[in-house]
């Protein structure tokens, strides 16, 4: 176990109280990440909190995610540490999340989202349009690799697409080495990881639709521990939350793993602060790029608590997706 330092700022720790022990992959990204929430969950409980740091399957397999099962395998032992009461809650990138959620674990809070962009990290300061003929660009997502295949064909852009793994130093790393013309990272993880100014270009949701959830946490612990589950509740947003839930709601209804090629985004549309409605985009494709069915559905925002008509946005989009073909896209259709 690493304890963590106290905050600097919010409540003070109550003297005598034990320590809430929050669960955490070990990579650099994933500690920022909890860090941040370790801060927050002080703030609102006056507790200490200490992170644990806990070796998932997808964090020592060097194979392909797909191969390895992709859906999970950044979250099992997590759980099961949960289940077993060696943590007391646990921090998930929620793309890495399986969209069933079990009955013994609740989703206690979805903090406010960052960008859920994809970004472009090329060589020689290169945006995506100015990559030379034949570029290499390393990505272990099918999704970002269908999506990059079709921008670059209507580019008249041959490309190579890479498969890699690592952490974001070992993906940069494959650019700055000159191994690779570029790699595709999340915006959300360079910004908590302060390397937002890495990135050579955000990549538009127009050209590259995210993974479903992207760019959201996920704040999980025991269905039975409900004062602590309304203590964590206090770090929610509702607006992060009916977006998310649309998009895996999609996920869901199209039979998907998280590792299959499939693109979501919901967009709260609005004047200012008024947010009036949601926009829900949903892309599958060929991971050669060669054939997408890519829809969106409008609708106005669900209201508080929201998550039934935001899953059943996100149902109605798959089923048109579904009549459009999506089905024979993805290999990992159950039937």
């Amino acid at each position: 176990m690493n304890a963590t330092p106290p905050a600097a700022s919010g409540r003070a720790d109550t003297p005598g109280q034990a320590p809430l022990r929050l669960g955490t992959r070990r990579s650099a990204l994933a500690m920022a990440q909890s860090g941040q929430i370790a801060d927050a969950v002080r703030r609102v409980t006056g507790r200490p909190v200490e992170l644990v740091e806990i070796t998932t399957r997808g964090d020592v397999s060097r194979e392909d995610l797909a191969q390895i099962g992709g859906t999970g395998v950044f979250v099992t032992a997590l759980r099961e540490a949960l289940l077993r009461g060696e943590i007391d809650f646990a921090v998930h990138s929620l793309k890495d999340l399986p969209t069933a959620q079990p009955d013994e674990l609740v989703l206690a809070a979805l903090p406010t989202r960052e960008d859920p962009r994809d970004t472009l990290i090329a060589r020689d300061g290169l945006t995506f349009a100015e990559l030379p003929p034949g570029a290499r660009i390393g990505t272990g997502s099918p999704r970002r690799t269908s999506q990059l295949r079709a921008w670059a064909r209507s580019l008249a852009l041959p490309i190579e697409t890479v498969p890699i793994r690592g952490n974001v130093d070992t993906r940069i790393g494959f650019v700055r080495s000159g191994q690779l013309d570029a790699v595709v990272l999340a915006a959300a993880g360079l910004t908590r990881l302060g390397r937002l100014d890495e990135a050579t270009e955000i990549l538009d949701a127009d050209h590259i639709l995210p993974a479903p959830g992207q760019g959201a946490l996920a704040v999980e612990c025991a269905a039975a521990n409900t004062a602590l589950a309304a203590q964590l509740a206090e770090l929610d947003d509702p607006l992060t939350r009916v977006a998310v839930t649309a998009e895996r709601s999609l996920l869901a209804a199209l039979e998907a793993g998280c590792s299959a090629p499939v693109g979501a985004l919901a967009d709260l549309l609005g004047d200012g602060q008024d947010v009036t409605e949601m926009r829900l985009r949903g892309v599958v494709g060929t991971t050669d790029g060669t054939s997408l069915v890519q829809l969106s559905i409008t609708g106005p925002v669900p209201g508080a608590p929201g998550e039934e008509a935001a899953q059943l946005m996100g149902r109605e989009l798959a089923a048109e997706m579904l009549a459009k073909g999506a089905a024979g896209l993805m290999g990992e259709r159950a039937h």
